[in-house]
């Protein structure tokens, strides 16, 4: 195919000419020209499709069926993750008052990546400014910039403010099954919480010696010949702590661990009651083989969390509540029939286990959820676990109140929007063109777009960011906007 060579298509890699590649392929810079034209077009698709979801959005369009947000229905229909499903909404709404970086969007020539980074600070006074740093400098450098402004616009307010609103704690598992804590208190709180953690230390030692004046082994083999009944009430959860001894001293980080782990479990029953008045309590599912030998093969797990050892396992449940649930050949529980339309605790547990969250697709919450009759009790449904499923607060009044329909089919739960329309998180993909990329490329001529290779090109030399040029240009913009500058 015969190269153009007007100003929009001169070459990207300029250090290598046309050499043809093996066989007849095309050559290097061909695939250069290629791909970033591609990507022009992409950009200039990806911005029809953030105005469809604006719209989308601002008309709750997502409502009807149930959904909780349009970033819920995106994640289940579209097929993204929620994380990213919350940016595109976000993105899409933000660009309905940009309307200067919407334009350069909708012709290819900046990306989404740094639409997404501009978004965060952009407003109608700056997006100017914002505009011709996008297009002079690469992504990486747009991110430094939205970094930077919202750091120097923080330092800004004032001290109690900042301490508030930069407040937060994430909690996560890794790879190795290990809960990773991060975040940020205010002074005030800070200090309760390392009070409470001295103290809890404090309990730890103070049992860690009574259990060795009354005779605690301290030996490995002294402790595995000891009867397990113990006399000494102890931690279910948090690992007990270790007689400190000369070869292995319990490092202080290892005892704050012990110490967070007394704290939750001792604040627990006074928090009061959870879900249908039983109290808040951490639940294991393990298989009673794994119990017996923890060498089997079963489960093993924390409720919403990763796998623990089957000696973990076994620790626990020495002086812990256990309720035993027979489950068939597939793992299913069995049913618990009812004659009354209530649902007992022991059936409750049974979806608890199997249901883990709430069933409506997409959704994930695990707190306050309801338990749901599939058939009504009116209509003859019984109270069991074939005909029962837990529904968060907001989807259980969404099938009852919200013309949402549910029913009961071979392959599980399928949910209707008030118009009949299936909801499922494996819907069948949109059927495509033979050739989507040129049909993509045909649609974007047919909007009168001029895209090539150069569209979305940055003229940028490698030069290093100058963050604070760039940071005071946009400021000047905010203090002119706010009326402090002439």
């Amino acid at each position: 195919m015969h190269e153009q060579h007007d100003p929009e298509r001169q070459p990207i890699c300029r250090s290598v000419r046309e050499r043809p590649g093996p066989d007849g392929a095309l050559s290097l810079e061909q695939l250069a020209n290629r791909i970033t034209e591609l990507a022009a077009h992409i950009d200039a698709a990806s911005y029809r499709l953030l105005v469809l979801i604006a719209e989308f959005d601002q008309r709750q369009g997502w409502a009807p069926g149930g959904f909780l947000s349009c970033a819920h229905f995106l994640s289940v229909l579209v097929g993204v993750d929620p994380v990213t499903a919350r940016e595109k909404v976000r993105v899409a709404n933000a660009l309905v008052a940009l309307p200067r970086i919407s334009e350069a969007m909708s012709r290819g020539e900046i990306s989404y990546s740094k639409v997404r980074a501009m978004t965060r600070i952009a407003t109608p006074e700056n997006e100017g400014e914002l505009l011709t740093m996008a297009r002079s400098a690469p992504a990486s450098h747009i991110e430094r910039v939205v970094r930077e402004y919202r750091r120097v616009g923080q330092l800004e307010l004032g001290k109690t403010q900042r301490q508030q609103e930069g407040r937060y704690l994430n909690a996560y598992y890794d790879e190795a099954g290990m809960l990773v804590l991060d975040g940020r208190l205010p002074p005030e709180v800070g200090a309760v919480v390392l009070e409470a953690l001295e103290g809890a230390k404090k309990a730890l030692r103070a049992s860690a010696e009574a259990s060795r004046g009354a005779g605690e082994p301290r030996s490995r083999a002294e402790r595995s010949a000891r009867p397990r009944a113990c006399s000494t009430p102890r931690s279910r959860v948090a690992p007990r702590l270790r007689a400190h001894n000369e070869t292995a001293p319990e490092k202080p980080a290892q005892l704050r661990a012990d110490a967070l782990g007394l704290l939750a479990e001792r604040a627990l029953p006074a928090l009061g009651t959870a879900e249908r008045g039983e109290p808040y309590q951490v639940m294991l599912h393990v298989d009673a083989q794994v119990l017996a030998d923890p060498e089997a093969q079963g489960e093993c797990c924390i409720e919403h969390g990763p796998a623990i050892g089957a000696e973990t396992a076994r620790r626990i449940t020495c002086d812990a509540p256990v309720v035993a649930m027979v489950q068939d050949a597939r793992g299913e529980p069995l049913s618990i029939g009812r004659k009354s339309r209530r649902v007992s605790t022991a059936l409750y547990r049974v979806l608890r286990s199997r249901d883990r969250t709430c069933v409506y697709p997409g959704c994930e919450r695990t707190g306050q959820l309801q338990v749901h009759h599939v058939r009504h009790w009116a209509d003859g449904g019984a109270t069991d676990r074939t005909n029962t499923c837990l529904l968060c607060s907001a989807h259980h009044q969404s099938v009852h109140e919200g013309g949402v329909r549910v029913e009961q089919t071979d392959q599980g739960l399928v949910f209707h929007t008030s118009a009949g329309f299936p909801i499922s998180a494996r819907q069948e993909p949109p059927a495509l063109p033979d050739d989507p990329v040129g049909a993509l490329i045909k649609l974007n001529e047919e909007q009168g777009l001029q895209i090539g290779p150069r569209t979305n090109g940055i003229r940028w030399w490698g030069e290093a960011l100058d963050s604070y040029w760039a940071v005071e240009t946009l400021r000047m913009k905010d203090r002119r906007a706010a009326g402090r500058v002439a």
